[in-house]
């Protein structure tokens, strides 16, 4: 019979995804992920397999939980076009810009790994396409409340907004400040939604 774990499980996933979201994978070691997570090399694998496979259970979750607090916002917004303005504007909303400069743990691992690894990059794919579902919702309700024009593509707009706001991504990624990116977002909401109140 298994010994039960003797530890926290999510606080060590939280750890391990936190080690991963800095360092990237293959900067990431063996060693790093026992020092974080505060398991020998035996729980570590028992627990979670592989490093990879501990990582693609760390992605999974993050997209997971992402994807659940998108819905939870839409159904909470007073107004459809209020979410895909946050969700835009979402890389410059820190001050200090110190989560612009470390971005997305799906875009960065995208960025990485999507060429080498196949299942990053379906796992990318399923993540990204879920996002677009939510952002199509949110603008079909946007054309219901006047706030979008009622003939447009909600699915093609909502890919181009995920598109901009990745590229967003990619610009914190370089350090450029958040004023420079609140104007970028600011500038490519104009564009995709040139109906919205200003």
């Amino acid at each position: 019979m298994p010994r039960p774990r003797e530890f926290d499980e999510d606080s060590v996933v939280e750890a391990i995804r936190q080690e991963f979201w800095d360092k990237g994978y293959a900067a990431t070691s063996v060693d790093d992920l026992l020092r974080v997570s505060g398991l020998g090399k035996g729980s570590l694998y028992g627990a979670f397999g592989s490093k990879h496979d501990v990582f693609m259970r760390v992605l999974r979750e993050y997209n997971d939980a992402n994807d659940r607090m998108l819905r939870e916002r839409l159904a909470s917004v007073p107004r459809g076009i209020d979410l895909v303005r946050e969700f835009v504007r979402g890389p410059s909303s820190d001050s200090t810009g110190a989560s612009a400069r470390r971005g997305c743990l799906l875009a960065n691992s995208t960025a990485e790994l999507a060429l080498s690894m196949p299942d990053v990059a379906a796992e990318a794919r399923r993540s990204y396409d879920a996002t677009a579902t939510v952002l199509t919702e949110a603008i079909e309700r946007a054309q219901r409340e006047g706030d979008v024009d009622p003939g447009a593509d909600a699915r093609q707009i909502a890919r181009a907004v995920l598109a901009a706001q990745l590229g967003i991504v990619a610009l914190g990624r370089t350090g450029m400040g958040v004023d420079a990116l609140a104007s970028v977002a600011e500038a490519a909401l104009g564009r995709l939604l040139p109906s919205q109140e200003r």
